[in-house]
């Protein structure tokens, strides 16, 4: 199916960030990144991929900014960049690799917390405060680390010192060819804890391995690989019965079946364990006091609402604390 593209113009600008702006093309919500498109400002005529909207996507209801016709051709590559990121798609950008500049290192025993879903990233770097933490996201979600508040407010308040985008991610602190190189780029810089995960929104079918919360499995066997102690932050709802995730999920289940060495499952003290399923009990109780003033949301659902939901995340990093 090809790309649906749309020529507007920029009427207002909603919100803007060095990494990420939020506007309005004529009448729709929209999204550009500035380290793609250059800037943007109002009045200036756009294209935009509006497929998303078209087919009624869960990606938030917007746009993308592809090119800014007034102000955005011609812009210059980055110096001295000659790899490329979506390398012959329409959207290669040629960007600076880690891997050309940095000697990796072995993790050594260094934990790493593997997430399935975005949502569960706030909970697990709470749980964090006072190491220095570094965040890989690989795909499976959305692409670009700009579009991510949550990242933003963790950065800010130290609660993530480095972003790592793994390929075909892009907009971190550092990028990286895949996960592996992403992980010892990671121990190089001094990580105390690496947490892995996707960007906003998940990548799904419907089907058992056709979804983007498989990263858990990919992130734990390279970890595994490279020395890392490995923990899983398992999905768990109890928010909504109609959802096909109550209790443990059956994401968190076929992740874990695709794990290939020894991983450690956390979980939150009070809740029954999963029967099938080796669980390392640990304390909660803790979870809402640390996460005060982070925005937790998942499916919609705030931590009123669905409690393990978030509980589960942040007890993964608490574990990943005590052994770091």
């Amino acid at each position: 199916m090809p790309a649906t593209f749309g020529r507007g113009r920029v009427t207002a600008i909603t919100e803007r960030h060095a990494d990420l702006i939020r506007l309005i093309v004529d009448d729709r919500s929209c999204v550009a990144y500035p380290g793609l498109t250059g800037e943007v400002a109002v009045g200036d005529e756009v294209i935009v991929n509006t497929q998303a909207l078209a087919l009624e996507l869960g990606t938030g209801g917007f746009d993308i900014v592809v090119v800014n016709l007034t102000r955005g051709l011609g812009l210059p590559a980055e110096t001295g960049a000659h790899v490329m990121t979506l390398p012959y798609a329409p959207g290669q950008q040629a960007a600076s690799f880690a891997e050309e500049d940095i000697a990796p290192a072995a993790l050594a025993g260094i934990p790493v917390v593997c997430c399935a879903l975005h949502s569960q990233v706030a909970p697990v770097c709470a749980a964090l405060a006072g190491r220095r933490v570094l965040y890989v996201q690989l795909g499976g979600g959305a692409l670009p680390l700009a579009l991510s508040d949550t990242l933003r407010v963790l950065r800010s308040r130290g609660l993530v010192s480095a972003m790592i985008a793994v390929a075909p991610c892009v907009g971190g602190d550092l990028q990286c060819v895949n996960v592996f190189s992403a992980l010892a780029t990671a121990a190089a810089q001094g990580a105390e804890v690496v947490v892995c995960g996707i960007g906003p929104g998940i990548v799904g079918t419907g089907s058992r391995y056709g979804h983007g919360g498989l990263v858990v499995a990919e992130a734990a066997n390279a970890a595994i690989a490279l020395g890392g102690r490995v923990i899983i932050a398992p999905r768990i709802s109890f928010g909504d019965a109609r959802e096909r995730h109550q209790g443990l999920s059956h994401h968190t289940r076929t992740a874990l079946d695709l794990c290939l060495g020894e991983v450690t499952v956390a979980w939150p003290a009070g809740l029954e364990p999963p029967p099938g399923v080796d669980v390392v009990e640990v304390d909660a109780r803790d979870w809402r006091g640390a996460c005060a003033g982070l925005s937790l949301s998942h499916m919609g659902r705030g931590p009123d609402d669905d409690p393990w939901f978030f509980a589960a995340a942040f007890v993964a990093g608490a574990l990943a604390r005590n052994l770091a």
